[in-house]
């Protein structure tokens, strides 16, 4: 739970940076990596995280521009990292903008529960990150890279002059 719009602030920097980066790295064939046809391709996973923004959000009575979730996942993966772009940026804008650290206290039905304003944050974070982590793995199995979030990916280990642990 946050408590301050600078410590969430602070801390979506480097969850938002990295959410992008991955996005950043998808590419148009890579959209439709599936585990099993029953599962969500990595197309639509990414779609989700940039779709929750505003889903989310608008839960609290932040009002931003963002895409709607009930729109179907685009073709190219440049549309889903521009989608996430703009909606994160007005996210944060409108966070700054109507939000006091007092706000964050305010509690708000959510999912048929009543969360704080500090909560709903935490569990954006939470959510991104949980669903970041299945596209690594849609990634390697795509073939794309992966980059570090908390510490280097495999691919990373050579730029410290290491091999990677196994």
């Amino acid at each position: 739970m946050f408590t301050t719009i600078e410590n969430f602030l602070i801390h979506w920097e480097h969850e938002g940076t990295s959410t992008q980066k991955l996005l950043d790295t998808l590419t148009d064939e890579s959209l439709r990596t599936e585990v099993t046809p029953e599962d969500r391709t990595l197309g639509r996973i990414a779609w989700h995280i940039v779709t929750s923004l505003g889903e989310m959000m608008s839960r609290t009575g932040l009002e931003f521009e963002s895409t709607d979730h009930n729109l179907p996942v685009p073709e190219t993966a440049a549309e889903i990292a521009k989608a996430y772009r703009t909606s994160n940026e007005a996210m944060i804008a409108a966070i700054k903008e109507q939000w006091t650290d007092e706000s964050l206290a305010e509690q708000k039905e959510m999912y048929g529960e009543q969360w704080s304003i500090g909560t709903v944050l935490g569990m954006l974070t939470a959510h991104q990150t949980h669903h970041r982590g299945q596209m690594t793995i849609l990634m390697r199995q795509a073939g794309l890279p992966v980059i570090g979030v908390y510490g280097p990916a495999r691919e990373e280990w050579a730029s410290f002059g290491a091999p990677a642990p196994l």
